[in-house]
């Protein structure tokens, strides 16, 4: 397994950096995490779960790099650090409280759950406590961090070079859509009891009156618009196919 560059000239790793920072924070003894000195991918083996022959394989590896975590103790020695620079003197006291005995991790987390600002500021002081960790490590390693090749962009759609759906063409696709829905709903109808069928015929009165006042609407607005009152609205039968087009229609129109 590889420790540094025999030469000593700093080797650019392209390393991810998040990948990197979970590995430094997670000091479980069960967890056990690796860098690959090429690629900047970190590897992360659990004890249980994973081959236990991978260790072997990996030790015999000169492309991996054995990651050790920051210890508990040191983490610890951040909420030390982070408590005091806490405005509220009341969330102060409860943080100090919070470390005190087994479980300080976890009870630290939980009180700063509530109070969202410091939060977030105790997650940016910690990120900044094990960046200079990780710089620190890179170093001592001769690694020298470069920036990662950015992913490729998605291709880009081929535009349709088929040919534009005529206004007949869109009609007759209503048409049938028209007739399949109404088909469809004959088909419910019959499995329906007295007081559903009550209940759709109300429904579809309610539809239908609806419609009607949107009609009445475009023609109205026509007249108020055209010369000498002529109607430049829809005319009935055309409002009843543009106001609610069908699935299939609006699909056609899309492409």
């Amino acid at each position: 397994m590889a420790d540094s560059d025999k030469t000593g000239t700093p080797r650019d790793v392209p390393v991810d950096w998040e990948s990197l920072e979970d590995a430094f924070e997670n000091n479980a003894p069960e967890v056990h995490s690796y860098l690959h000195i090429a690629n900047g991918e970190v590897l992360r083996v659990v004890d249980g779960i994973a081959d236990p022959e991978m260790h072997a394989r990996i030790a015999s590896d000169s492309t991996y790099l054995r990651i050790e975590p920051v210890s508990s103790r040191e983490q610890y020695r951040w909420m030390e650090r982070f408590i005091p620079m806490v405005d509220d003197a009341e969330l102060r006291a409860r943080l100090t409280h919070a470390i005190d005995g087994k479980g300080a991790f976890r009870r630290f987390k939980d009180v700063l759950m509530s109070h969202a600002p410091e939060r977030e500021r105790w997650f940016a002081f910690r990120s900044e406590r094990l960046r200079v960790f990780m710089e620190a490590w890179l170093a001592a390693h001769a690694l020298n961090p470069v920036a990662r090749a950015a992913a490729p962009p998605p291709p880009a759609e081929v535009p349709s070079e088929s040919a534009p759906i005529s206004q007949d063409q869109l009609s007759g696709r209503r048409g049938r859509s028209a007739e399949a829905l109404r088909r469809q709903v004959r088909e419910v109808v019959e499995t329906l009891g007295v007081r559903d069928l009550d209940k759709v015929l109300a429904f579809a009165e309610f539809v239908k009156a609806r419609r009607a006042a949107r009609t009445y609407s475009h023609r109205r607005d026509g007249r108020a618009d055209g010369e000498g009152g002529v109607d430049s609205g829809p005319s009935p039968e055309d409002s009843a196919d543009d106001d609610e087009p069908s699935p299939s229609s609006s699909h056609s129109v899309a492409r």
